[in-house]
Parts: structure tokens; C-alpha cells; sequence
């Protein structure tokens, strides 16, 4: 019977073409109602733009001792990628549910609302937090914790549903993303000396980010779990020029790092941006006093650091009957909660392997072992 609601509930859910680039709303309210007739006490957060928000709700009362289960309402798009079946309409096959979303991460929602009627019956307060905008830098949830810093009473422990095969994840990296903008100035390609060619002064910045990146691998923690134990970074795109003659005027360059420490963050930020300040910009302003190099920050998301003593993993791990918390390479909002003092860890049913391709599936086992953990949290007091 509960599989059945969830099953439905997914469906429903998947229906919601919330990719990103596009409004959550009408998910999140759908959400809402579910809680709300639940009988919990629900909020829902718009963002500026009034096409998002997010969804932030407590079940049982506003006391201390709360579990925190959390997940984010938006999905990749499916462009260009070559579905079996429409990518928002919910298809069974062989005990799978193929749909955008199904498994990153629909599935733990959907989890999470067919177990309410066991989760309100919990002897503590159950919180839900369901956000916007993950894919895209995690903007949903760092505007939630900027509002819940402020709160008096926070839940102690903090599951993240995202896909794990339901096996308890405690550390990853941090995710920060950048877009360097190179304004330069156009010329015929017979003078290169008379512009400033952005594409050229764009491979250099890239060159001192490569050689941040192999002073990284030196910086790697001892002990440090991670593969590969160091902090990376990575050149996602480099565009700009308009012809092989024309001195290209304009470059974007897109890149990111994953820092194991936040220190790394601040070492990869520093000598980066010296090296633009001190030696790029002065160079291109002796050609052109206009010339510029922009930095947007599209995403800075800290790491989910593990941790010696870590409540919500000793939590999961028991009622699992897992024998020890792994780490993972991709990024999650699980950080983001671990920096207001909640103990978090990551644990949901499916594979990140199936996240963000075609064809995108949770299976019904997943489903199943997700729905008795929900149950086993409801039946276990606070310690």
C-alpha cells in the first residue's frame, strides 16, 4: 500500500517539468498541500524572481531533537538526449520508474510524502526541507539556511535523500563554479600587438589555474578520504573570437574547483586573482585602458565534511544495519546544513549512475528500502 502511494506520488511528481532554467512553483505548492493535510506547519519561500521557491516544513511540533529529510525539487534538462519513453511521464518496466528526476531525486520526495502518516506520529518534531535550483550552484538551499541561521530551534540531524543506493555518505567536496569574462579589444589579425586578443589572454589565466591545480595535489590532506584526495580544478569551456584574421575581442571562460578543505578554496581564489590583477590586467591596459577581466561567481557550495562525532550517520548507520559511511566524489546541499550545526549525511535510494543520462530510473527495491528507513526513523525515539 505505501510503495502504491509512493509510486503515485513519483509519478506526480515527474509530471512537474522542473528543470531548472524553468519555475518550481506549482511542484512546491503540490508539495505543500501533501503536508499540509498532513498536519504539518508549512512555509513556502519564493525567490525573487516569484517563478521559485522553496518548500520548509515541521511535522510534530517546534521542538528540540528534529530530523531534518531534505531534497531538491529541481532537474537537468533533457535536451539532446535520446529517451525510450517521455522523460515527464512517469514508464514502469521490469520493477523500474523511468522518468526525469525519478532518482535525482523525485524518488526521496516522493518517499518522504508516502510516510507521513508514520512520520507524524514520530516522538520528534520531523522537518522537510525541499528546495530549488541544486543543479545550478545549490541557490535554493543557501537562501534556506540564510533564513534558518536566524531560528532558535533547528533539528539535531539531517538526512539528504540524494541518490545513493541507500547507503550512508558522509563527506564529499565542495563545488565552486566560475564564468571570467575577457574584454578586450579587435583588430586585424596582421597586428596582434595593436589589440588586445581575449582568447589570448583567457589561455594564459587558464595556464595559471593548471599550474594551481598540479600545486593542489601536494596540498592533499593526510588521511583524506577522497578520490582523488586532492582538491581539483577543471576548464569546462573557453569561448570567444569571431575568425582566424580578426583579433578576438571577447572571451568566456568557464571553470570550477572542488576544494577538500576550504582552505584550498581561499589558495585557489588568492593565486588566481593575482595573478589577473598583477599581471594580466596591467598588460592588456597598455593596449587598451578598457580593457577587463569579469568574474562571476555562478556557485560556491561547501563540502560535507566527515566528521569524528556525526549523530545523523551513527543514526542511519544503526537502522540501516550498514557497517560504515563512504564519501563520494559529487556535491550535494548536505554542507550547507553541516554550517548551521546540524549533523548531516547523505542516504537515497538509487544510483548517482543513473542521474542527469536517459532513461533515468529508480527501481521499486530502492523505493521499498527508502520507505522502511523512513518507517524505522518514526518508530525510534530521540536518543
Amino acid at each position: 500500500m505505501q510503495l502504491d502511494l509512493c509510486r503515485r506520488y513519483l509519478g506526480q511528481l515527474i509530471a512537474f517539468p522542473t528543470v531548472s532554467a524553468e519555475p518550481n512553483l506549482a511542484a512546491i505548492r503540490w508539495i505543500a498541500d501533501r503536508l499540509s493535510a498532513a498536519g504539518a506547519k508549512v512555509e513556502v519561500m519564493e525567490d525573487g524572481t516569484g517563478r521559485k521557491a522553496n518548500l520548509y516544513a515541521v511535522l510534530g511540533g517546534d521542538g528540540p531533537g528534529g530530523i531534518l529529510l531534505s531534497g531538491h525539487s529541481d532537474v537537468v534538462p533533457v535536451a539532446d538526449q535520446d529517451w525510450s519513453s517521455d522523460p515527464f511521464a512517469m514508464a514502469e518496466r521490469d520493477g523500474k520508474l523511468y522518468g526525469r528526476g525519478s532518482c535525482d531525486m523525485k524518488g526521496f520526495i516522493a518517499a518522504c510524502l508516502a510516510s507521513l502518516d508514520r512520520l507524524k506520529h514520530a516522538g520528534r518534531p520531523v522537518h522537510f526541507a525541499f528546495t530549488h535550483d541544486e543543479e545550478v550552484g545549490c541557490l535554493g538551499a543557501q537562501a534556506l539556511v540564510g533564513v534558518l541561521k536566524d531560528r532558535k530551534v533547528l533539528p539535531s540531524v539531517a538526512i539528504i535523500g540524494e541518490p545513493t543506493m541507500m547507503q550512508v555518505i558522509e563527506g564529499h567536496k565542495g563545488c565552486c563554479e566560475y564564468t571570467v569574462t575577457f574584454e578586450g579589444t579587435a583588430g586585424h589579425g596582421s597586428a596582434p600587438e595593436r589589440g588586445v586578443n581575449a582568447v589570448e589572454y583567457a589561455a594564459r589565466y587558464v595556464a595559471r589555474l593548471l599550474e594551481l591545480r598540479g600545486e593542489l595535489v601536494a596540498r592533499a590532506p593526510e588521511g583524506s578520504r577522497f578520490d582523488p584526495p586532492w582538491s581539483t580544478i577543471n576548464v569546462g569551456g573557453l569561448h570567444g573570437g569571431v575568425a582566424h584574421n580578426v583579433i578576438a575581442s571577447r572571451a568566456v571562460l568557464e571553470w570550477e574547483t572542488r576544494p577538500v578543505v576550504p582552505e584550498d578554496l581561499d589558495f585557489v581564489k588568492r593565486g588566481i586573482s593575482e595573478f589577473a590583477e598583477d599581471v594580466l590586467l596591467p598588460e592588456m591596459r597598455k593596449v587598451a585602458p578598457e580593457a577587463d577581466i569579469l568574474t562571476e561567481t555562478i556557485g560556491e557550495v561547501v563540502g560535507l565534511t566527515p566528521m569524528a562525532e556525526n549523530a545523523a550517520r551513527d543514526l542511519v548507520l544503526k537502522l540501516t544495519g550498514g557497517n560504515g559511511a563512504g564519501v563520494v566524489p559529487f556535491g550535494t546541499e548536505a554542507g550547507l546544513f553541516q554550517s548551521l550545526g546540524i549533523d548531516a549525511v547523505i542516504c537515497g535510494p538509487g544510483s548517482i549512475d543513473q542521474a542527469h543520462k536517459a532513461d533515468e530510473y529508480v527501481s521499486l527495491e530502492q523505493l521499498q528500502l527508502c520507505l522502511d528507513l523512513l518507517g524505522q526513523l518514526a518508530a525510534t525515539p530521540a536518543a
